[in-house]
């Protein structure tokens, strides 16, 4: 099916108080086992890829091109979306190859530039039909000014929605980016209190520190779009070492990789139907 529009699903999922899945790709494989979770859910998918995926494969084309041609042929819908974009290029050559969503990060920024860059980055996005989602400060983990202890302040975010129009907004509420415990600590009176006040959808960067507890919490206090890579990461590589660990004379990397893959594509399907137990299935 075509590329799916984010915003009606946010809008879905923010009204239904649940969460929307949203996994990164690095490699190939990660993309079929997010597409093949997806479809075992039977729920919608956002499959990212990064900035640091692009400088990875040399350039944006060949692993987005990859990745559209797994979503159209998915039979749930799947938002393509490009994540943690800092440079206004690389968000204009994404909405060029068909991106359904972008992720415009100018929170190195100082704080005028950042909602200055962002209004440019909607008007140009708006004008195609391509949804924006942008960040308000940095969320922990990037040397960022949330990391740790400071907090997305709901009255600035507030501001930001209203001075630039994004259609979501990542924001700073305990977690941070890479992770590889779950023991994140999460100000869930705080996610309560921005979705009060910010009328778009909310997201959840370094989710994969987050336990399974918190993150239906975390929805329930009002936080949307959910944003897992380190975890499913984690998940992958495990495998991998286990099929090599358990067989030094193997040479053959589909029978390393294809397991992991499978792997991921269980997680991913756990994952989903955790954050939205009462996600509207999607008819076979």
């Amino acid at each position: 099916m075509p590329l799916a529009d984010p915003r009606p699903l946010l809008a879905a999922a923010r009204s239904a108080g649940h969460g929307l899945g949203a996994f990164n790709a690095t490699l190939l494989e990660h993309a079929e086992a997010l597409v093949a979770g997806a479809e075992a859910a039977r729920a919608p998918l956002v499959l990212q890829i990064s900035e640091n995926a692009v400088r990875y494969h040399g350039g944006l084309r060949p692993i987005a091109l990859a990745a559209r041609a797994l979503a159209e042929a998915a039979d749930v819908p799947v938002v393509l979306h490009l994540d943690h974009a800092e440079d206004v290029d690389l968000v204009h050559q994404a909405v060029d190859l068909g991106f359904t969503s972008v992720m415009f990060d100018g929170s190195r920024l100082p704080d005028d530039e950042n909602r200055a860059t962002t209004r440019r980055v909607v008007a140009h996005c708006h004008a195609r039909d391509v949804a924006v989602e942008a960040e308000l400060g940095e969320v922990g983990g990037k040397d960022g000014v949330h990391a740790p202890g400071v907090r997305t302040d709901p009255g600035q975010a507030r501001r930001f929605w209203e001075e630039t129009g994004v259609d979501s907004l990542a924001v700073a509420v305990g977690t941070s980016h890479a992770m590889a415990s779950r023991d994140a600590v999460v100000d869930l009176e705080l996610v309560a209190a921005i979705s009060e006040l910010v009328p778009v959808p909310l997201v959840l960067h370094g989710s994969s520190g987050v336990d399974d507890a918190t993150l239906r919490a975390v929805v329930s206090r009002g936080m949307t779009k959910v944003n897992i890579a380190t975890h499913l990461n984690k998940v992958f590589t495990r495998v991998v070492r286990e099929r090599l660990d358990s067989d030094p004379e193997l040479l053959d990397a589909r029978k390393y990789v294809a397991p992991a893959r499978d792997a991921m594509a269980a997680e991913v399907e756990r994952l989903i139907t955790l954050l939205g137990p009462e996600t509207p299935r999607v008819r076979s």
